[in-house]
């Protein structure tokens, strides 16, 4: 067991507390935390703060003859914490008849008489046979991360797809729906308004904590160990980490920036059935696992969650002002930005999301959905891809689609999926035109477009897959873009012959080169790129090689 089950002993007179203590530090320390506490009050304090860890209980031991509390109130209180745990009372021979009274009235499992020597005969065999019929039902609980919030909060929301897309394994109370939830809430002394309440395995929590805060508490790298690295990847999709892989392993010092989470948008695809090398397909979330993996196995230094938000030029240096203000500096920079998912301009969708509606696979939903009806919007892989993911929770799944048929987007192999899915409906020529709700979605308005009828549904769950858009803005002034703001490369940096604003070198740029000399993009953000992983993934491989060319003149 990674955490040890607790035995908890409670007398108010020291020098017994702290012969039971002994003796069972002496027989159970090995499997077993013992905590001693001098009154039944300050007994339940720990009992709270154990609640909070999540830290089981195997058995309580206490004296009955207390002055503010007796054994029997304490371990009356104490059940409703820990319901599981053995329950045994110390007695003196006066206190027999209360003992007996209690085994029928508190559900005490055994009294012991003082004094107890020798404990190999009157002690450890009467707790060896409580614990052990502890340990046969018990069920190690989870030691990880545990948040609590309402299933209908941005907020919540925001912080469980953070998690479900870093790896990080979390357990997920719902205020509404788990009276555990309830009574976590009161022992951490959080107000229902600061929710959602986030607690660690040390006992520590945070309320309504931003990514960043999570991700230093929990020991993600936020901060650059260097001022300077050889290359600097702002980035984490497949692009990204290809060219973290590559560069590092060919000995580049090299720095991985990533705003929200490694993997990015294909990291929140639930299959990929496409993809060289995976016959029967693999996950988003897996790709990025084992290339983020491989990236820190070659040394790979990555920031998440962790903005740029401004690169400027030095001579021969290029710097990034990250989001907290700090500054690194490289000798060569791919740009590896993504895309994001385009937002629908629809009456009540911007006030709904993260309260039903969501832009992209939100798996962190999926069990949330369990027995519901989701309704996607989209008509695209990786709509198709959801749509196959959700119906293994749903009741039924439907596609709005406002095309006449998939075949126009969507690979051939996720249309016969679809069409091989029972609770799977496509519905073509029709769009959403109102999502409505007070606090989370309720139902939606669709529309379709041939016979321009209108019919109003009942729905908790939206998910939009309805194109992509560069998040390039902040480049503006620096990195020549087109007119949808894909950063031009290569030779489309000089269709129309003219001089190529701000380059400085009699060469022209490589393939991959921005209109900055040692500035690169590749992926999905780049203008003319395949939106696929594997090319994203072929980029960011192969712009490696760009950078050792332009290196060699620059070092």
């Amino acid at each position: 067991m990674a955490t040890k089950p607790v035995i908890m002993t409670v007398d108010d007179d020291p020098e017994v507390l702290q012969a039971v203590a002994r003796d069972l530090r002496q027989e159970y320390g090995d499997r077993f935390r013992i905590i001693r506490a001098e009154s039944g009050a300050s007994a339940l304090d720990a009992l709270e703060q154990l609640k909070l860890r999540n830290q089981p209980v195997a058995l309580f031991l206490a004296d009955q003859r207390m002055p503010q509390m007796s054994g029997v109130e304490f371990l009356e209180q104490a059940m409703s914490l820990f319901p599981d745990a053995k329950r045994a009372l110390l007695t003196a021979y006066a206190d027999t008849d209360a003992a007996i009274r209690a085994i029928n009235t508190t559900k005490i499992d055994y009294y012991l008489m003082k004094p107890w020597d020798p404990p190999e005969e009157r002690l450890y065999p009467v707790l060896d046979d409580l614990l052990d019929y502890w340990l046969a039902d018990f069920r190690p609980p989870f030691e990880g991360i545990r948040v609590i919030g309402n299933r209908w909060s941005p907020h919540s929301h925001q912080l469980k797809d953070f998690l479900a897309r870093n790896q990080l394994p979390y357990q997920w109370l719902d205020i509404e729906l788990s009276e555990e939830a309830q009574k976590l809430v009161d022992y951490a002394e959080c107000d229902r308004l600061q929710l959602p309440l986030v607690l660690f395995g040390d006992g520590s929590n945070l309320m309504q904590p931003t990514n960043l805060q999570v991700a230093e508490k929990i020991g993600l790298r936020t901060q650059a160990e260097k001022p300077f690295y050889d290359l600097i990847i702002i980035g984490g999709g497949p692009a990204g980490l290809a060219a973290a892989v590559y560069g590092a392993s060919e000995g580049l010092r090299t720095v991985m920036i990533e705003r929200e989470a490694p993997g990015g948008q294909a990291g929140t695809s639930s299959r990929i059935e496409n993809y060289l090398g995976f016959p029967v397909g693999l996950s988003g979330g897996d790709l990025a696992r084992r290339a983020v993996t491989q990236a820190k196995r070659f040394g790979v230094e990555i920031l998440t969650p962790q903005e740029v938000t401004d690169i400027r030029l030095q001579d021969q240096y290029r710097i990034v002002q990250l989001g907290d203000g700090n500054e690194i500096s490289c000798h060569a920079m791919i740009l590896a930005l993504g895309v994001s998912w385009r937002r629908l301009d629809i009456p009540g969708l911007e006030r709904l999301t993260g309260a039903g509606v969501y832009y992209g696979a939100a798996q962190s939903e999926a069990l949330s959905c369990q027995g519901e009806d989701v309704y996607i919007i989209g008509g695209a892989n990786s709509a198709g891809q959801a749509a196959m993911y959700f119906s293994r929770y749903a009741n039924q799944v439907t596609m709005l689609v406002r095309a006449d048929s998939l075949t126009k987007s969507m690979s051939q192999y996720l249309i016969e999926q679809i069409a091989e899915t029972p609770n799977i409906t496509v519905k073509t020529h029709t769009s959403v035109i109102e999502a409505k709700g007070e606090t989370s979605l309720e139902a939606l308005t669709l529309q379709n477009s041939l016979t321009g009828e209108t019919q109003t549904v009942p729905a908790t769950s939206l998910f939009i897959f309805i194109g992509a858009v560069p998040r390039t803005d902040w480049l503006d002034g620096a990195i020549a873009r087109d007119e949808r703001g894909y950063i031009l490369t290569g030779p489309d940096l000089q269709k129309d012959g003219s001089p190529i604003k701000g380059w400085t070198l009699e060469r022209d740029p490589f393939l991959l080169e921005t209109n900055i000399p040692g500035i690169f993009a590749v992926g999905d953000v780049r203008h003319g790129s395949v939106k696929r992983v594997a090319s994203g993934v072929g980029e960011g491989s192969i712009c490696v090689q760009f950078v050792h060319r332009y290196l060699s003149n620059v070092l």
